[in-house]
């Protein structure tokens, strides 16, 4: 038997901790399915994307760990769950779901699934956020 892991996020701006966090899915199981959010979904969790939810979809598909990527839906995030039938969802450390509960919906939609949270990277100081914070002080500089 296949096993199936499903990762999840936005992946705006790539950085080490999304390589990170795909390769600790990845020794999850066999096979990592990503699920990408919309532009809206983005909007919605975090903020307005850097980048176009076809290009962050296209950049993931590329990274090595990584077997398939599919945009997620812009209503409801058990849909992708129910298409892709996954084993395992594995979750970043920082992404706002509780486990339990989504162990518990998806059994409740037909897919029984074991949820992962991922550690921290040890390369947390290089996510989005704080590289934008970093390029955006650099400008700074550079004018004064």
């Amino acid at each position: 038997m296949v096993v199936r892991v499903m990762a999840t996020g936005v992946f705006d701006l790539l950085h080490p901790g999304h390589v990170y966090f795909l390769t600790e899915a990845k020794s999850l199981g066999d096979e990592l399915v990503v699920v990408v959010a919309r532009d809206q979904t983005a909007r919605r969790l975090k903020r307005e994307p850097y980048v176009p939810e076809h290009i962050r979809r296209e950049m993931v598909e590329a990274l090595k760990p990584v077997d398939r990527a599919v945009l997620g839906s812009a209503t409801d995030i058990y849909e992708t769950v129910l298409s892709e039938r996954p084993n395992i969802i594995a979750l970043g450390f920082d992404q706002v779901w509780n486990e339990h509960e989504v162990e518990s919906e998806c059994a409740r939609r037909g897919v029984p699934v074991h949820v992962v949270r991922i550690r921290a990277s040890p390369h947390n100081e290089l996510a989005t956020r704080r590289l934008v914070e970093r390029i955006l002080e650099r400008g700074k500089e550079a004018r004064s």
